[in-house]
């Protein structure tokens, strides 16, 4: 029995199509197996995108590295159209396309390469269920700035040098489908010829029977020194593996305008400070550790017996996080937020943090140079200390940003003209002056290169 036919018996289709089709003439019954399509984002730079079959919106908002399960339709040809969501408008990147999708077939079309030149890899498979006891899966390299490697898939810690490869492919390329026993796994990437340096490690992975997976090998865009992860789809959505190595990252902001210097300690190394003498408004790069819960403190520096910041942090991989250290001396606080480092070719994305105790609630505008802040509404409205407004899409371009108390047009920062550019990750933190108060200015991070001299007050 088919995979896929007791879902189409139950008429589960996230198109809202027919599953199969059944014929009778004179008793002879034909039963019409359907087709299989899911869809997988695998453009690194690319925005989210909306997938349009035949004019209508049946995926929306994917991200990058997002993969939809088995969507059941009755066999015949599809418009496929995908639709990259810019702050402009929705703009059309693959498409659109007929696709014809044949009974007993597995279509897995997915958004590949760069958004400059990004189009559809479709891969056609049997849905067919593996044989009782394996599993079925299918690599692909869909990572466009990865070189051509080497796909060892072996028992955990097998020696390479005495094992054989399940192929060599170059972006673009698929390998298999190759059935094996359900068991414990493990899966290295290497370069192609070259069984000694390895690009991937996959670590032991259990991997049940009667699994049918698609392995997409996709860019990194996060931590650590490999350049691809692994995008997994398993007929019910998508799934990410990490290289075993991948680390967490983390940097340090000094955002309490009279507090002194500070040290910042991790798991009580009081004699190795993780960051030593970090003055207000200053910042780290970031810094690799390996996942895991750390207790972290700040102390003045050089004084370990005044702990004024005492805290867990738990730090996954393939993550990176910003501590702030906020609000005045006497009520300090650390700040956690989770940065995002994929660049997006068709837009700029900006942050603002609120990290100014003296201020109060305040509204943020970011307009047109020129503009007349009386005659518009703020882009956002009475934030309060210690908010984020998220990472906001805007399209490339110069913006005046002005900042006030709540309900007022009476500049508090600003106005201060930036220039975003596309692919560009922009970080703005309002905060005090030195030992508290006015003139308030801004730090800031990340692709932020010129800062304009009312922002350094």
């Amino acid at each position: 029995m088919l995979r896929n036919k007791l879902v189409a018996m139950i008429a589960v289709s996230a198109l809202a199509l027919t599953g199969c089709d059944v014929f009778d003439d004179d008793d002879d019954t034909t039963i019409v197996e359907p087709a299989v399509l899911r869809v997988l984002h695998a453009s690194p730079d690319a925005p989210a995108v909306d997938v349009l079959i035949d004019g209508a919106v049946q995926v929306a908002g994917a991200n990058f590295k997002d993969g939809t399960g088995n969507l059941v339709v009755t066999p015949g040809t599809y418009n496929v159209q995908v639709d990259g969501l810019t702050p402009g408008g929705n703009t059309t990147v693959i498409g659109p396309v007929d696709i014809e999708l044949a009974s007993g077939i597995e279509y897995t079309v997915i958004a590949s390469g760069e958004v400059a030149n990004i189009a559809p890899l479709i891969i056609e498979l049997p849905n067919e269920s593996p044989a009782v006891g394996n599993l079925r899966a299918t690599v692909v390299h869909g990572a466009p700035n990865a070189p051509a490697v080497d796909v060892y898939v072996t028992a955990p810690d097998a020696d390479l040098a005495a094992s054989a490869p399940l192929g060599s492919f170059s972006f673009g390329g698929s390998l298999g489908p190759v059935e094996v026993p359900g068991g414990d796994y493990q899966i290295r990437v290497t370069l192609a010829g070259d069984a000694a340096t390895v690009v991937f490690d996959s670590g032991t992975l259990a991997l049940p029977a009667g699994l049918d997976l698609l392995i997409t090998a996709v860019q990194n865009t996060t931590t650590g020194e490999s350049p691809i992860s692994l995008s997994v789809l398993d007929g019910t959505g998508s799934s990410e593996i990490l290289d075993t190595n991948t680390p967490t990252s983390l940097r340090v902001i000094h955002n309490s305008p009279d507090a002194p210097a500070v040290d910042v300690i991790v798991n009580d190394d009081f004699d190795n400070p993780l960051v030593p003498g970090l003055a207000f408004p200053d910042f780290t790069g970031f810094v690799d550790v390996p996942p895991a819960t750390y207790n972290v403190k700040v102390t003045p520096a050089g004084d370990a017996g005044t702990v004024v910041i005492d805290a867990d942090l738990d730090l996954a991989a393939g993550t990176e996080y910003s501590v702030y250290a906020t609000g005045l001396l006497a009520e300090i606080e650390p700040q956690v937020l989770v940065d995002d480092r994929r660049a997006v070719a068709t837009q700029a994305q900006l942050r603002v943090l609120h990290g100014s105790p003296s201020a109060g609630s305040v509204d943020i505008y970011a307009t047109a140079p020129g503009t007349d802040i009386t005659t518009v509404s703020p882009n956002f409205s009475d934030v309060p200390f210690r908010a984020e407004t998220g990472y906001v899409q805007l399209p490339a371009g110069t913006y005046t940003v002005t900042v006030t108390p709540t309900g007022t047009t009476t500049a508090a920062i600003g106005p201060i003209d930036i220039t975003l550019e596309a692919g560009g990750i922009y970080t703005a933190v309002a905060r005090d002056a030195a030992g508290s108060g006015t003139p308030l200015g801004l730090i800031l991070l990340d692709d932020f290169n010129l800062l304009a001299p009312e922002a350094q007050q």
